[in-house]
């Protein structure tokens, strides 16, 4: 989950699981915001690559996921930057971030980029193009072969 508000001070976020949010400074630097709990388990916590001990859902230690309780918004990373640092922004849920953490086709500023010159909807179709070319011989255990793909950009 990604919310982002704004007004003509300062721009406030939240991001809580899998979703991302790329910010842009006006010097054109991309800052990724993430939740990397679920990037941090151990792999031994995870069943197959796409499957997570269900025992580390919404507990410390563990990730955190609004889908299952929503109450859990509050241990979100949030923060409030001035709204002069931030020149664009662009909020991605888990589909889309695949782009990057699952088919490594560029880092954060890559996607941030590829956004903004083409649009949303060609992240999204890039990431669809990936998944339809992987095999599950190629990559066994990857759990569902789409997953919600949505991209929103912001420019000030």
């Amino acid at each position: 989950m990604v919310v982002a508000r704004w007004n003509p001070d300062s721009v406030e976020y939240l991001v809580l699981s899998d979703s991302a949010l790329l910010l842009e400074s006006p010097d054109g630097a991309v800052t990724p915001v993430l939740d990397d709990r679920l990037a941090l388990l151990p792999r031994s916590a995870l069943a197959t690559d796409a499957v997570v001990d269900a025992t580390l859902r919404n507990k410390e230690g563990g990730f955190f996921t609004a889908a299952a309780d929503p109450s859990v918004a509050r241990l979100a990373v949030t923060g409030t930057l001035p709204r002069r640092e931030v020149r664009a922004l662009a909020a991605l849920t888990d589909g889309a971030t695949r782009w990057v953490e699952r088919f490594g086709e560029g880092d954060w500023t890559d996607c941030f980029h590829l956004v903004r010159k083409e649009g949303p909807q060609a992240l999204v179709d890039r990431v669809r193009t990936l998944e339809r070319a992987e095999s599950p011989a190629t990559f066994p255990g990857r759990g569902k072969r789409h997953d919600d793909a949505t991209v929103v950009y912001v420019e000030f």
